[in-house]
């Protein structure tokens, strides 16, 4: 223990060496100890702020400031109205899946029952840049 901080503890926690940090309570103590007229100079500058702190009361607060902080306090919504939420909300993703498997269902079966068209269609409209065309204009 230096007596710097020796004065930092001091300082930070009073005069009173119940309020010193327990870590460094001992070391604070065995070196006031062996230090007697330094350390009775720190104390003494610091113990008349202590003396001022202690005898500074603070009183309850009124009733009613208590009622006016419970009122304003935000409503924690119950086990069976979080249960609701949760069951409205699995609800509607299931209707949202099931739409889906219905959709893709629907696709499929009509894919498997709807007549094949024709490999060799004679509609011009149908010819692309990119393959062999339909008809043959070549003639006309």
């Amino acid at each position: 223990m230096t007596p710097e901080r020796f004065r930092t503890i001091v300082e930070a926690y009073g005069a009173e060496s119940r309020r010193w940090p327990e870590a460094e309570r001992a070391s604070a103590l065995s070196w006031a100890s062996a230090h007697p007229t330094e350390a009775d100079a720190i104390v003494a500058e610091a113990a008349p702020l202590d003396a001022w702190l202690d005898s500074r009361a603070v009183a309850p607060p009124a009733r009613a400031v208590f009622d006016r902080i419970v009122a304003s306090a935000p409503v924690r919504h119950s086990f069976w109205r979080r249960w609701r939420l949760w069951w409205s909300s699995a609800v509607f993703a299931g209707v949202g899946v099931a739409g889906g498997f219905v959709g893709a269902f629907a696709v499929s079966l009509f894919l498997v029952t709807a007549a094949v068209p024709p490999a060799h269609h004679d509609a011009p409209w149908l010819d692309t840049g990119f393959g062999e065309p339909l008809s043959d204009w070549s003639e006309e």
